[in-house]
């Protein structure tokens, strides 16, 4: 049996279990990214924080190039850097979207 869910019981399931996990705006990016993966594939998915939480991430900027060792020292503004940590994750993950300072994507 499966319950219907919307964007107020998407992020009120997040505030409950993982409250510090994703912004709102990260929470709005992902939701739209898996109703549109439900609408793509034609297959409902399971409301499950902690898995969600396992396998997509938000982040800044700069601690996304920390994190794995993206070189920004050639990069002259904030703009330079988000496009080099933007063309990283588009190479080696899935990039979900972006937010204020950072990008939600799918853990590798």
């Amino acid at each position: 049996m499966k319950q219907a869910v919307d964007f107020y019981d998407f992020k009120r399931a997040f505030e409950q279990i993982r409250p510090d996990n994703f912004s709102r705006e990260g929470l709005s990016v992902l939701w739209d990214y898996l109703e549109q993966y439900e609408n793509d594939c034609g297959e409902e998915l399971e409301l499950d924080v902690i898995a969600l939480c396992c396998d997509f991430s938000e982040d800044s900027t700069e601690n996304i190039a920390n994190s794995y060792d993206i070189d920004l020292s050639e990069c002259e503004t904030d703009e330079d850097k988000a496009e080099e940590v933007k063309e990283y994750l588009e190479q080696y993950t899935t990039l979900i979207g972006e937010v204020n300072g950072g990008f939600v994507y799918r853990d590798f």
